[in-house]
């Protein structure tokens, strides 16, 4: 573009040469301002962090920097407070507008021991809240700094964008020179010259560079305020071409709240026992079902020499005896084996506890359907989407909550190793997402063609292995993100093809004189213009995104027998 404006002012076209330069500034400053709008969700996401907090210190209560906030500091929050950083609830009970970070309009309830979320509102009571991240590093201000390095890392579409742009600018200076060069042979040196200088013009190669980068920063940051935190442009791009989604149980189409529901001690074991001696190699697993056990149990000694392996169960020594605790795959329940399947036929998972090479008892842990499953799942469908269940839990068990969720293709007793050989195979299918959160999930998810990590309660290795993370409440979102990151994906095709389209058109009409440097000028600001609006296009949420924001989720129909 500089070269084709000197070019015009040496020749002596210098109204041509400023609209030129005009055009063109004028579809910079259209390019920055887009970037900047796609990027004014991050900002907003910022500001919802406070500048000051309220800290309950021993003498009285006191006002500090938000970005001074220290893990286990006691926050005050009045009725209307913005929550600095992730933390605790220890005294009150409120409602939470947790909008602006899930996207989700209907507040939650919380109390003692709930869990909260940075920039999260809340309502009319006043809260006591242990903070279990600094103000400087929390669930937030992680969201943003993901985004950020979305922007950086670049998807299928925008390396094809940046292959075609890279060499054609040297092409199109070396066909300038030959047309130049082409007009000292046949003696008409000052007409080629021009054409010339037009024909740089009508292969400038901006709208094309502009057309994806503008797509994916708008699309990743509109989902960010959804509640979907994707980690790079390639990861939005494949999440727009994903035809089956596996989906883990527990945590995932289950609620992730377990409780204990039936115990059945051997003969000789007293039911506190049974429960004691689990709930003391259970104390630090992160295993969802370890707090229900917990959470049922009397108070247990600690046990020592605690060993956890994943998919199969625990082992630790409480007051001398060797305790094992594991699912049935791994301690055969023997004499209790009608006992068992009892129990997983009636939707529980079956935890056999061993004490000393000896069955100590059965525990039924049931963990409920989420009330969205069974329509998320409908939702994926309706989009042309398989569902498939992939669990560890036993095969009983994992049918009677598939039932319930309307998934048919159900994969049971499922080891780590398991889920992704199960995953492995699906992507060579068709692609492929794993949705999952526990530790046992992370193999799966980093085989997935797309891996989302349900990040509000999800494992840190489950998180990290991912390449979404899941931060809302709803998992309806779900299919809402894939029907946003399928429309984004076609608003990128459609950009590098009108990009392309408008110098393949331009160029004989620029080399032959049809077009003069103005005309052509015009027509290339103008193509521009156009890429970048409808890049934008991509940060309006999807309509089954809209209408979630005012419908509750609907109960689960009751399975039938």
């Amino acid at each position: 573009m500089t070269i084709a404006a000197i070019g015009a002012v040496l020749l002596g076209h210098v109204g041509e040469a400023a609209t030129l330069a005009f055009l063109f500034s004028l579809a910079e400053a259209l390019e920055d301002r887009a970037m900047d709008r796609a990027k004014e969700g991050l900002r907003a996401l910022l500001s919802l962090i406070p500048d000051t907090v309220r800290v309950s210190r021993l003498t009285s209560d006191v006002t500090i920097p938000a970005a001074d906030v220290r893990e286990l500091d006691i926050l005050v929050i009045g009725a209307g407070d913005r929550i600095a950083t992730d933390g605790v609830v220890v005294e009150g009970r409120s409602s939470l507008d947790t909008s602006a970070i899930t996207g989700e309009s209907i507040p939650v309830e919380v109390g003692p021991g709930d869990p909260v979320a940075a920039g999260s509102v809340n309502g009319a009571a006043t809260l006591r809240i242990e903070a279990t991240a600094d103000g400087r590093d929390n669930s937030l201000t992680q969201i943003v700094a993901l985004v950020e390095q979305a922007h950086a890392r670049k998807g299928n579409r925008a390396r094809l964008a940046d292959r075609i742009a890279k060499p054609l600018v040297p092409v199109v200076l070396i066909a300038a020179a030959v047309v130049a060069l082409f007009g000292l042979l046949v003696g008409d040196p000052w007409t080629w010259i021009e054409r010339a200088l037009v024909v740089l013009v009508a292969a400038s190669p901006c709208a094309l560079a502009i057309a994806v980068p503008v797509t994916v920063i708008s699309a990743i940051g509109a989902a960010s305020k959804f509640g979907v935190v994707i980690k790079s442009g390639e990861a939005f791009e494949q999440l727009g071409t994903i035809r089956a989604v596996a989906l883990d149980k527990t945590g995932t189409l289950t609620r992730n709240e377990p409780t204990v529901v039936d115990v059945q001690p051997a003969p000789g074991i007293t039911r506190d026992d049974l429960l004691a001696w689990a709930a003391a190699v259970e104390a630090t697993s992160t295993h969802p079902l370890a707090a229900a056990i917990i959470a049922a149990a009397p108070v247990a000694s600690p046990a020592t020499e605690v060993v956890e392996e994943a998919g199969h169960g625990i082992t630790g020594t409480v007051d001398g005896r060797a305790i094992r605790v594991g699912n049935v795959r791994w301690l055969h329940p023997a004499g209790q084996q009608l006992n068992a399947e009892a129990i997983a036929a009636q939707g529980m998972t079956v935890v056999v506890v061993e004490a000393d090479g000896q069955i100590a008892g059965l525990i039924g842990v049931r963990d409920e359907l989420r009330p969205e499953s069974a329509e998320t799942v409908r939702m994926l469908q309706s989009q042309g989407i398989e569902t498939i269940m992939l669990t560890g839990d036993n095969t009983r068990t994992a049918h009677a909550i598939a039932a319930e969720a309307g998934v048919t293709d159900v994969r049971a007793e499922q080891l780590p190793a398991d889920k992704a050989a199960a995953i492995e195979a699906l992507v060579t299918q068709q692609p492929t997402a794993m949705v999952g959160d526990g530790i046992n999930d992370a193999p799966a998810l980093a085989t997935a063609t797309v891996g989302i990590a349900m990040g509000v309660k999800g494992s840190a290795a489950a998180i990290e292995s991912a390449d979404v993370a899941f931060i809302g409440h709803d998992l309806r979102l779900i299919p809402g993100a894939l029907a946003h990151a399928r429309r984004g994906r076609r608003i990128m095709t459609a950009n590098i093809g009108l990009a392309l389209a408008i110098i393949v058109a331009l160029f004989p009409l620029a080399l032959f004189g049809i077009l003069g440097l103005a005309g052509v000028v015009l027509v290339h600001e103008i193509a521009e213009v156009v890429v970048i609006l409808n890049g934008v296009r991509a940060a309006r949420r999807p309509a089954a995104l809209r209408q979630l924001a005012t419908v509750p989720a609907r109960q689960p129909e009751p399975a039938h027998a």
